[in-house]
């Protein structure tokens, strides 16, 4: 297990605290320069120790964006109540798009091929008029770790972080299992991922997913 990479750790930050210190700013400018809905497109690599040298094409939907209302919520939950409560939180929230592995082949025990509501979806405007998209869900627990309880369990979130540039094309990261913590003495939020780095998601392409009249 270890820390998040410096990209990764910031990009979460975006995502659960960044509203707290500059919320006119970032939230004028949530999803502008994306209608949606859209679909992107990456081949997924990962390097890690969970699952080495596996690969495949992953496929995300983003139908609607998080409302800073909604954000906000999550935010107090988490730095007040803990993961725990967090957790509970996420699972409650209206699906924004679903994240899955359409050509998943053999065994599929974390439900890859049918994939995973989106819980959080949110994105700023990139310099040189690209886009950053942070996305967030709750991690699917199968019958077997629900019963065993082994210490991924502790882990339960996922983290997408995505780099597009005008063109919408470029690349990211995915955090398979990750679990959140907040250093009130610090005042940081702490983010550690189960395995050894996300997986690496290359030749990320965006695609409206609206109808042409």
């Amino acid at each position: 297990m270890y820390r998040l990479t410096a990209t990764v750790l910031a990009a979460a930050t975006i995502l659960l605290v960044g509203t707290a210190a500059r919320p006119a700013a970032q939230a004028s400018a949530q999803g502008q320069g994306i209608q949606l809905p859209v679909r992107l497109t990456a081949f997924a690599v990962n390097m890690s120790n969970i699952g080495t040298g596996t690969s495949g094409t992953a496929e995300i939907r983003i139908e609607q964006w998080s409302s800073a209302a909604e954000r906000k919520r999550l935010i107090e939950t988490m730095l007040n109540k803990g993961q725990d409560a967090l957790l509970s939180a996420v699972q409650k929230v209206s699906s924004k798009g679903r994240m899955r592995f359409p050509g998943w082949m053999g065994p599929d025990p974390h439900q890859a091929q049918l994939g995973w509501d989106l819980r959080y979806a949110w994105h700023v405007p990139a310099p040189e008029g690209g886009h950053q998209i942070v996305l967030g869900f709750d991690r699917y627990i199968g019958f077997w770790e629900a019963r065993n309880q082994p210490r991924t369990v502790d882990y339960p979130f996922s983290l997408v972080q995505i780099l597009l540039n005008k063109d919408g094309e470029g690349e990211g990261k995915y955090a398979v299992a990750t679990k959140l913590s907040f250093d009130k003495k610090k005042n940081q939020l702490e983010i550690e991922n189960y395995s050894t780095e996300p997986i690496r998601l290359n030749n990320i392409k965006m695609e409206s997913m609206k109808k042409k009249t």
